[in-house]
């Protein structure tokens, strides 16, 4: 390709240099702002989505018409196919855009998309703009991210290739010139990167241009990324003004040639996130979670989390999330199968907390087929039924506050446990496993919709240690607390500003009923709650006056009078000196009182924390019973049997639809998922509009007509087992 021919593929991008590197394409409209809603789009309609990654060597031997039938026989609405930037498997112009060295004379991009084509299947193009050759670094040295001393950085398994910076003309010029190379040679439906922007921590760059960015925000590139620095702060918001940017860019060249054509970035990452998941979901049409597995102490969960999650940004928009067929664990496996249940189940989470399954695999000529029928049938069930996964909205009434600040930036205190047991996001756990184990219907809400209108649906608000939070966002707590709604809060909710800065009292002290007397306390085992006084929240602890305290909590003062009191920590070893030094204070452990009609429960202590940590089933209970008591009796849902599941209600096209999830499995926290084992009845009673008429109840997985009785407004039936999955239609 020519200079000239290269311009002409750059044309709209060229403005955004070294020397402007924030702003450009700024008050570009945004697809999704201006129709967030929209439904004249393909893929606000998709339910089944596909992808495959094929490697370098691929061109040899991948028989494209093969996999064509296989995604046919899925019956998918959209495979993702890999189209270029680190590697070309097509004849690209591009320069330094590499061909993979196996190609010839093939265009195994154009044959695939082709071969989607033919069986009517949307063709998505799948890039990668996070790592180049070094020709291209010899050739563009300001297309690369630089460590402190000026090196690249070389990716830690393939060190031949190098990352890029988003800050760069790389993203701006040379990524543009190959979306638009392929946008104009192959009928395409839309482009995804892989690997961006992700929603992981922010890693600093300290090339020139970063180096003039922050020379522009008032400082020099940090060491480290901390929140309470300003000029990281102003970073953190450059960082999210880029990414934004650059979507708005990449998706305005994706409808070039086709309006109805999209860009989609690679997304997901559950409650871990700590890019700004509101600023993202502005600009995303499509949020694409890349959220394909769990290992080591991960909860089976939390592949619905991360549903609940997206949900709670994009709020109906088009969510799918990948669902990797490969044994990617730790260590992983690309080339083998993954435990067809722990898959399945997986599947399952996607479709129940109203994503959309993407099935993965990696390889374009695989030796183990073992995940192929896995993801036939389920998606053949999903195909034969796809009417009842029309989602309108949600039914539940709690809502749990997604403080996703709180989760990025909150750092005290020190958890000293790896992984999912180890730093803001047990207190998120912790609530999550006793909203699961008391069978609650609740939404996350994230932190950017704080707003009357998001939260008038619930009854109760819960916030599990919230810590950061704006005033704006605490006057919008008070305000639904004004207008009837309850609320539970744990620990140092509402003790920060949105930035981190501590402030001398909870901004929510006026709700809690509650202040600050001093810096938390702990971490200490063996304290404990003393119960003072009977009430709703205690019911069910007979037999004891103490119940496990939480290892770390604030010391507060209240003029509520005093129900469960703080034990303080004392030795656990030896036995000879287990006894409480002072077995008996006026501190309170939690502040239970109604405010006009409204109820409230404040825990000084991290309960929710010590709850996922500890595992106790006592303090899972005292959860479980605040937050009955806020939200008050008769839920708009609810199901009673024995065993373990997370439970969604939706209201669908032709009516409703209950979800329910078997986690009764001994590798429910440490996968995988090797076995099923089947409960027992499930009895349900699920309240509908006024002016709904029930005529059918279908157990969709297992094909079966329950009987069930419809008295006033609510629908009673019984499930008669549950295996791993379930869907109940309404209609």
């Amino acid at each position: 390709m020519n200079r000239r021919s290269f311009l002409l593929l750059t044309a709209t991008s060229v403005a955004a240099t070294p020397a402007d590197l924030v702003g450009a394409f700024a008050n570009e409209p945004s697809r999704s702002s201006a129709s967030p809603t929209s439904t004249s789009a393909w893929y606000a309609t998709m339910r089944r989505c596909g992808q495959i990654n094929y490697n370098e060597c691929d061109p040899l031997t991948m028989d494209t018409e093969a996999w064509g039938d296989y995604w046919a026989s899925l019956k998918v609405d959209a495979v993702l196919l890999n189209g270029g930037g680190i590697l070309a498997f097509y004849p690209t112009e591009v320069p330094y855009h590499r061909r993979s060295q196996f190609l010839g004379t093939r265009d195994l991009f154009g044959e695939l998309v082709a071969a989607m084509k033919r069986r009517n299947i949307r063709a998505v193009a799948r890039m990668d703009c996070n790592l180049a050759y070094e020709d291209a670094l010899k050739a563009h040295p300001e297309w690369f991210e630089r460590n402190q001393d000026g090196a690249p950085r070389p990716h830690a398994e393939s060190p031949w290739l190098f990352a890029t910076c988003m800050f760069s003309t790389y993203f701006t010029e040379q990524m543009t010139a190959i979306y638009r190379e392929i946008n104009q040679r192959y009928s395409i439906d839309g482009f995804f990167t892989n690997g961006w922007p992700s929603t992981g921590p922010l890693r600093v760059c300290y090339c020139e241009n970063c180096r003039n960015l922050f020379a522009k925000l008032g400082g020099e590139p940090p060491g480290e990324t901390d929140i309470s620095n300003p000029l990281y702060r102003n970073y953190y918001q450059a960082y999210m003004d880029r990414i934004q940017e650059i979507w708005r860019l990449w998706d305005n060249i994706a409808r070039e040639k086709n309006s109805q054509s999209v860009y989609v970035g690679n997304l997901g990452g559950g409650f871990d996130a700590v890019k700004d998941l509101k600023q993202l979901g502005s600009v995303a049409a499509w949020f694409n979670a890349d959220h394909q597995w769990r290992a080591g102490e991960t909860p089976i969960w939390n592949c619905a989390q991360q549903g609940r999650v997206a949900y709670s940004v994009m709020q109906g928009r088009t969510i799918t999330n990948v669902s990797g067929a490969y044994s990617n664990a730790q260590p992983v496996w690309r080339h083998v199968s993954k435990s067809p249940a722990e898959l399945t189940l997986w599947m399952a989470q996607t479709t129940a907390s109203g994503m959309v399954p993407l099935f993965h695999w990696l390889g374009g000529s695989p030796e183990d087929n073992r995940w192929r029928e896995v993801g036939r049938s389920f998606f053949d069930w999903l195909a034969a039924n796809e009417v009842h996964f029309r989602n309108r909205r949600t039914i539940a009434d709690v809502a749990v506050l997604y403080s996703q600040r709180t989760v990025a930036f909150y750092s005290r205190p020190e958890s000293k446990r790896p992984g999912y047991r180890g730093g803001p996001i047990d207190y998120l756990q912790g609530l999550y496993y006793a909203l699961l184990e008391g069978r609650f219907f609740f939404d996350l809400v994230h932190e950017g919709n704080l707003d009357a209108a998001n939260l008038r649906k619930y009854r109760v608000l819960l916030l599990p240690n919230a810590a950061y939070l704006s005033e704006a966002q605490c006057e919008a707590i008070r305000q639904y607390v004004k207008d009837g709604g309850s609320l539970l809060a744990t620990f140092e909710s509402s003790r920060y500003s949105e930035w981190g800065e501590p402030r001398n009292d909870f901004q929510l002290a006026d709700l809690f009923d509650a202040h600050v007397t001093g810096d938390f306390i702990g971490p200490h085992g063996n304290s404990y709650a003393r119960i003072e006084a009977r009430h709703p929240v205690l019911e069910g602890f007979h037999g004891t006056a103490l119940l496990p305290g939480a290892e770390n909590r604030v010391p507060i003062s209240t003029a509520v009078p005093l129900t469960l009191s703080v034990v303080p920590a004392y030795p656990a070893f030896p036995p000879e000196m287990v006894y409480p030094r002072t077995p008996r204070t006026t501190e309170p452990a939690a502040v239970f009182h109604e405010k006009g009609k409204s109820r409230i429960v404040y825990f000084a202590g991290d309960v929710d924390r010590t709850c996922w940590r500890s595992g106790n089933s006592d303090i899972s209970q005292l959860l479980q019973n605040a937050i009955r008591w806020v939200r008050g009796p008769e839920p708009r849902v609810s199901i009673t049997g024995e065993g373990l599941i997370e439970a969604f209600a939706w209201e669908t096209e032709p009516g409703y639809a209950l979800h329910l999830l078997n986690y009764t499995n001994p590798n429910m926290t440490h996968g995988a998922v090797r076995h099923t084992y089947t409960l027992g009845a499930q009895h349900v009673r699920f309240r509908v509009g006024r002016d709904r008429v029930v005529k059918n109840v279908r157990a969709l997985r297992s094909a079966a007509t329950l009987k069930f009785q419809h008295q006033a407004e609510t629908v009673s039936f019984d499930l008669p087992n549950l295996a791993d999955y379930e869907v109940v239609a309404l209609s």
